[in-house]
């Protein structure tokens, strides 16, 4: 199947676990906060499809984008909120719709691409493999926020080692992203897969160690979850400083999140927790 194909086959894949918990939605669910501060459900789908159709335009017409850039990043860290706003008069039907038109032409532009082909995005520019992977980890993470506020647990799967892969190549963005210099040590990160197999990334001799669930670890760099409401075990000085900022999406890191206390089970249902605002991208 090639990279691309498998990327694609797992985006659709997603894509129709999202799409299903939210069919059949009522009035009231579509209104029904989640973990973002300010945000509905109708408010993370529209998210999507906005940036569905800006991935498009990176795909089809890269210039553009580029051209289109500098403008949505004066906005600032507003600029999703203003985003989630301006959808708000669009029924739910409309906004269901929108997010399957704008997915599936996104879908069909990424089909095209190379899997080295370079595009632009809000943060560092991206292979499309990289670009298709993090439409992706999108889904999952803002479907993530829809399965709290609906009290859905999703059952993990496959799919989730590419959002460890985009969490483990983010590092350096993490630091960079809040002005911090990019760590020289390694780390090395040791998760086990829903189906109880290893993953593994980093040189198997460093020093700062992450370890765990990649459940919990992929919860973290979307930043879904507290550090202290997961079991992952972090050594050293490096590792410790890289989970408590790490993050897989680019644009500002959001607010951060307090610990939701004992008894939370990775991947649970949390209702409206009080996070802050979303990541941006």
């Amino acid at each position: 199947m090639g990279l691309m194909g498998e990327l694609l086959a797992d985006l659709r894949a997603e894509t129709a676990e999202f799409d299903a918990m939210i069919e059949g939605l009522g009035p009231k669910e579509w209104e029904l906060p989640t973990p973002a501060e300010g945000w509905a459900v109708r408010d993370q789908v529209g998210h999507l499809a906005w940036f569905d159709d800006a991935a498009t335009v990176s795909a089809d017409d890269p210039e553009a984008f580029r051209a289109a850039l500098p403008a949505f990043l004066a906005r600032g860290d507003s600029a999703v909120d203003e985003l989630a706003a301006a959808s708000r008069g669009l029924t739910a039907a409309q906004l269901h719709e929108w997010f399957r038109e704008a997915r599936a032409r996104g879908l069909e532009s990424f089909a095209r691409l190379d899997a080295g082909a370079r595009l632009p995005w809000y943060g560092p520019e991206m292979s499309a493999a990289s670009f298709v992977t993090a439409r992706l980890m999108e889904t999952w993470a803002h479907g993530q926020d829809v399965a709290d506020a609906l009290g859905v647990t999703r059952v993990p799967t496959a799919r989730l080692r590419h959002v460890a892969t985009l969490g483990v190549r983010a590092m350096p963005y993490g630091f960079a992203v809040r002005g911090l210099e990019p760590p020289s040590r390694p780390v090395r990160v040791e998760l086990t897969m829903p189906d109880g197999s290893p993953w593994e990334a980093g040189p198997p001799d460093a020093a700062d160690v992450v370890r765990g669930s990649m459940i919990d670890f992929c919860l973290l760099v979307v930043r879904r979850r507290h550090l202290a409401d997961t079991s992952l075990r972090v050594r050293g000085e490096t590792a410790r400083t890289w989970t408590a900022i790490a993050q897989a999406f680019a644009g500002p890191p959001g607010g951060e999140r307090a610990p939701l206390g004992p008894g939370v089970r990775s991947g649970s249902s949390q209702g409206d927790t009080g996070w802050n605002r979303p990541p941006s991208a």
